[in-house]
């Protein structure tokens, strides 16, 4: 059974498909009967690192919503990577940012929450640069469809 996906208008060639649908996926939590929901979207290949796996937001305790970046390649999971952020439309965040995931995911704090929740929904695309010690991996993202994606994840908080 695969993840059912939140369609988004648009032209229906598989390529232009798969970069405008985000993934709607639901994971058990540790605790019995405890489950995540969470949206993911995938990095636009052409102009991203190969270490670079796209955007992932999802619930949270107590009703928040968790911003992070997906990396093939892990940082260490003790490590505070500074994480710069420019939307397509203007405007450029840099902040530091913790690890999830076994490294593999990088969390980035509340406040980034606030733009998926707005700001984001009328941004074209983000470039992430994710940047610890020596390393640096970036990516771009497109946002197309995130509004829509972002109202049925919030809808599934808390279910």
């Amino acid at each position: 059974m695969g993840a059912p996906v939140v369609p988004v208008a648009g032209p229906a060639s598989s390529s232009s498909l798969s970069s405008s649908v985000w993934k709607f996926s639901r994971t058990q939590g540790p605790k019995e009967g405890e489950s995540f929901a969470a949206i993911t979207k995938t990095a636009d290949t052409s102009q991203s690192d190969p270490d670079f796996a796209g955007l992932i937001v999802r619930c949270a305790p107590k009703g928040k919503v968790d911003v992070l970046v997906a990396l093939i390649r892990p940082f260490p999971p003790r490590s505070h990577p500074q994480v710069t952020i420019a939307a397509s439309n203007g405007g450029t965040l840099t902040v530091e940012a913790s690890m999830a995931a076994a490294g593999a995911a990088v969390l980035l704090p509340d406040e980034v929450s606030a733009f998926a929740a707005g700001k984001w929904q009328t941004t074209p695309s983000l470039a992430v640069a994710v940047k610890e010690s020596d390393s640096e991996i970036k990516g771009v993202v497109s946002l197309t469809g995130l509004r829509e994606a972002y109202n049925s994840l919030v809808a599934n908080c808390s279910q």
